[in-house]
């Protein structure tokens, strides 16, 4: 079995904190994004290789970030875009690496934005115990949730409707983007064929349910969509677990910290009030009180307080 690991968006609700990298390699917690779902892979046996799918512009990221964690089993596949408004969309880019690296083996395909709480191994047990297209699904608990997401209808484990990001949902039941694909199930440009949605998987997906059977592997364990800061600081309170993480080489000097706090390697803050937020590298914060807020690496704030706020690299807030 392949695997495939998508990472090829630009992240622009992020913006400016991953305008010049990859939201994928976001720290949370004691790892990244990224790398809660490479490790997983990477000790699998049945997963045979794994394509980081990314686009030219953050692939010297990538490459570099593979070589340091030391990863056997993955390399990059780079699709040929460097800005949002060239993208094939999600459901092209995996046509078009699955004819490029010639994969005509099973494929799992996992996004690697997403924080997973469930163990990869179970739901590719599931899968192999189904022998069929297979989904990850979640309930979101919100009507308003599920309409940014593929709203799943299930009878036992088998899916038997399925629509993408629907205007009124009746459930809160929906797909997360962690799909296993038997070879004869990578049908992706036979669905291009048909002039269908390139975007979403989802698509794809309500698709193929349509064709062929679809089982769902329904999970309690968390899951975070990191699509946006709101998101990103609810995976790293999570990740956290109500222990605070300050790096040994970062100054603080009377400052309070409050829950959630994640604070990086050459970080000085003095007199500061932090709470729900992330610092990163060589950060400056003075006289200050900061909540629900991601200040890049070398920014440097003094004497302002700032709530929901995400603060680029080399910014000067005073």
């Amino acid at each position: 079995m392949h695997a495939v690991v998508l990472a090829g968006g630009y992240a622009t609700r992020l913006w400016p904190i991953t305008r010049h990298r990859p939201k994928m390699l976001l720290p949370v917690g004691e790892t990244t994004v990224i790398d809660s779902i490479l490790s997983e892979l990477e000790a699998d046996d049945r997963i045979e290789h794994v394509y980081l799918s990314t686009n030219e512009r953050f692939a010297a990221s990538f490459e570099d970030h593979l070589a340091e964690q030391g990863y056997e089993k993955a390399s990059l596949s780079i699709e040929d875009t460097t800005a949002e408004s060239e993208k094939f969309g999600v459901v092209g880019a995996l046509a078009q690496l699955v004819e490029r690296e010639e994969v005509d083996d099973d494929l799992l395909v996992v996004a690697g934005d997403n924080l997973i709480g469930f163990d990869m191994s179970d739901f590719l047990d599931f899968y192999e115990e189904r022998g069929t297209s297979t989904i990850a699904a979640y309930d979101v608990g919100s009507r308003e949730k599920a309409t940014s997401y593929g709203l799943v209808t299930l009878d036992g484990d088998r899916v038997v409707d399925f629509q993408e990001k629907p205007d009124d949902p009746d459930s809160t039941l929906v797909s997360i983007c962690c799909y296993a694909f038997p070879a004869d199930s990578v049908r992706f440009r036979e669905y291009l064929s048909g002039d269908n949605n390139p975007d979403e998987p989802g698509w794809f997906i309500e698709w193929l349910q349509r064709e062929e059977a679809v089982d769902a592997f329904c999970f309690e364990e968390p899951w975070f969509d990191i699509g946006t800061p709101e998101a990103y600081l609810e995976a790293v309170a999570w990740a956290l677990d109500g222990e605070n993480r300050v790096a040994d080489s970062a100054v603080l000097e009377d400052c309070t910290l409050g829950d959630n706090v994640h604070v990086m390697a050459g970080a000085d803050l003095r007199k500061v009030s932090l709470t729900d937020s992330v610092v990163f590298p060589d950060a400056h914060l003075e006289d200050a009180d900061i909540a629900d807020s991601i200040v890049d690496e070398h920014a440097d704030i003094r004497g302002k307080d700032l709530q929901c706020s995400l603060v680029g690299s080399y910014s000067r807030i005073c």
